[in-house]
């Protein structure tokens, strides 16, 4: 067994899994899954739909406050944008880009086919701006800014979410791992990602010892 596995089997046994709900994470598996053990056994849990489930709560906290933190970017991202995206950047401005800002964005017309992303939400700061940006615009532009922010608030906060959210495939290390389970504890409805997909499963200690058949 490397070093460092030994290590993170040591931490984990010495924590006692029933102090948190989920336990604490042992291993992550294909990157996709954390694996982790709680006083009731084995805690699966489906990383992305889990960390999509905790933005998507924190954007709502952060919108119903009329407080998103904006993080200006250090160089803008500039885009090919079609005729629809520059006029729905462009009615923005001549408004203030009141919307915009309300859901953290800056975003800038540099001719008649670019724009520039300027600034995204603080928590969205790792996010593809542009892809982001495109989202965003697209759902302004089709519902109206009004009916994006109230009717159709929760499916664009979700797709907002969605790209923030931790993606397969990127290894975790345990405190990591740990960082997640900790905050699906403290978020609402983290057992439901926006699509409503479970974020979990627990796996029982009896159920698997029914499963190898032990005490038989």
């Amino acid at each position: 067994m490397p070093a460092d596995a030994a290590v993170n089997q040591v931490e984990t046994q010495s924590m006692p899994a029933q102090d948190h709900p989920l336990g604490y994470a042992v291993a992550q598996l294909h990157g996709i899954y954390v694996l982790a053990q709680n006083h009731l056994g084995l805690v699966v849990v489906d990383m992305h739909a889990a960390h999509e489930r905790i933005m998507y709560e924190r954007l709502k906290t952060a919108l119903d406050a009329e407080n998103v933190p904006m993080q200006p970017l250090l160089l803008p991202v500039s885009f090919q944008a079609d005729r629809l995206e520059v006029a729905t950047v462009e009615d923005e401005i001549s408004k203030g880009q009141g919307n915009l800002k309300q859901l953290g964005f800056d975003i800038a017309v540099l001719s008649p086919t670019t724009l520039a992303v300027r600034a995204v939400p603080m928590m969205l700061k790792e996010a593809d701006a542009v892809a982001l940006a495109r989202d965003v615009l697209r759902d302004l532009r089709e519902y109206g800014a009004s009916r994006a922010l109230t009717e159709r608030r929760n499916e664009m906060l979700g797709t907002m979410a969605c790209h923030a959210a931790v993606r397969a495939n990127r290894s975790l290390t345990i405190p990591e791992m740990n960082a997640l389970l900790r905050d699906m504890e403290a978020t609402e409805r983290s057992g439901q990602c926006n699509h409503g997909r479970p974020t979990w499963f627990q796996v029982t200690m009896g159920e698997l010892d029914k499963m190898f058949m032990r005490g038989k």
